[in-house]
């Protein structure tokens, strides 16, 4: 089982606790080994030196003849084979061995030339003061590296709060509220150190302040021309109401017709942007709207209800994100065209090409269209934004076997 973290730790945190605490063992390993090797060359430096003075002090006696003092022995069965072979050879030496149950420092030298003279000396008191010294060492280390890697996860911590409250406001901002902002204290105050957190917060508020004047300008531009072109429109649609009967003229009323639904769509819009829109609900039968959908848009479209619910809904919008999709399902694709009511799931799929890429990467973008397709992309996006105002989720696929997907699903 997985322990779960905080969602400010990510990657960057553990990896940054890893890595300090790598380095803490690595730092306090070698500080320990190197006042361990000090401090032990230099307890068994002074207790050697202190062997080596009794056997020469044991040596003249020896040689004088005098009795040997307690500790001074001729060839006892205690001495290490190494140490008895290098006396026996000529040569003083001296070693570490366990003597009765305790550590004990041998010197060792030679006597009448086949025999060793052999002095032990007491090292159990040095050997207590290294075991404690390595006690302390790893005590010491470990709550070195303990202490180093709270205040290391803290201050990286503070870190990855921050560029995860970033990250927040990025996913925000490419999810349609661009009035999001950081707002990192460190940006406002010129005082204050700027780090690179600050940086790219600062640079992300800039980037969506941009973007919403950019987005308000284009949102405002639309609004404007849709309502400037909407009174020359009802009187050029007056106007030709009154030419005489003939080809020309319906050619005429045709694009006039065509350019006062253009005109319609773009206010329609204009209101999606602003984000005022409200939706006025009810309870509706989701079969029986669908089918009065398909009626009124006049096509051959199958309607197929999986499993009918009623729904809570504004009846109008969600006659005109359903009407969109049919119409564009019979624009853009070919037959047959379907669509299947499943509860709260509602899809219309054709049998064309399918969507283009960019649909379905990125959502309808208004006044874009590919492969030849006539129209303005303003269909798929008003039923989007009919959808949003509605709280369904729309969104575009295409099926495997060929064909545009499109699947609403009301909540």
């Amino acid at each position: 089982m997985r322990l779960g973290l905080p969602q400010w730790a990510g990657t960057l945190a553990v990896k940054a606790a890893v890595f300090i605490t790598v380095m803490c063992c690595a730092l306090a390993a070698l500080l320990g080994i190197l006042v361990h090797v000090s401090v032990t060359n230099q307890t068994v430096g002074q207790a050697r030196e202190l062997a080596l003075s009794r056997l020469e002090d044991a040596t003249a006696a020896f040689e004088a003849g005098d009795a040997l003092r307690r500790g001074v022995s001729v060839d006892p069965p205690e001495l290490p084979d190494s140490l008895r072979e290098l006396a026996v050879a000529g040569e003083r030496g001296t070693m570490v061995a366990d003597h009765r149950g305790r550590p004990t420092m041998w010197a060792a030298g030679p006597a009448d030339g086949e025999h060793a003279l052999a002095v032990e000396v007491d090292y159990s008191q040095q050997a207590r003061t290294i075991e404690g010294l390595d006690r302390a060492i790893l005590w010491s280390s470990g709550l070195a590296i303990g202490a180093t890697l709270l205040v290391g996860a803290f201050a990286v911590t503070r870190v990855t709060r921050r560029l995860h409250a970033t990250a927040q406001v990025a996913r925000r901002i490419s999810g349609g509220d661009l009035d999001a902002r950081v707002d990192d204290p460190r940006t406002k105050d010129p005082t204050r150190p700027q780090d690179e957190v600050a940086a790219v917060a600062a640079a992300l508020d800039s980037m969506a302040s941009s973007l919403q004047s950019k987005l308000l300008a284009e949102q405002r531009f639309t609004a404007d021309v849709a309502h400037e072109l909407r009174t020359p429109l009802t009187g050029l649609h007056a106007a030709a109401e009154l030419l005489p009967a003939g080809r020309p003229t319906e050619l005429v009323q045709d694009r006039v017709a065509a350019l006062r639904t253009l005109t319609e769509d773009l206010l329609e819009i204009s209101r999606l942007d602003t984000g005022r829109e409200r939706s006025e609900l009810d309870t509706e039968p989701l079969a029986a709207l669908a089918e009065r959908v398909v009626r009124a848009s006049g096509t051959e479209t199958e309607v197929v209800v999986v499993r009918d619910l009623v729904v809570e809904t504004d009846r109008r919008r969600l006659e005109r994100v359903l009407g969109n999709l049919v119409a564009n399902a019979h624009k853009h694709g070919r037959g047959p065209v379907s669509l299947k009511v499943d509860g709260p799931v509602v899809t219309v799929r054709d049998h064309g090409d399918g969507y283009p890429e960019y649909l379905v990467a990125h959502g309808p973008q208004r006044f874009r269209t590919e492969g030849g397709a006539k129209g303005h992309g303003l269909g798929l996006t008003i039923a989007l934004g009919q959808a949003e105002v509605l709280g369904a989720r729309l969104s575009f696929a295409n099926a495997v076997d060929g064909g545009a997907v499109a699947t609403l699903t009301l909540r």
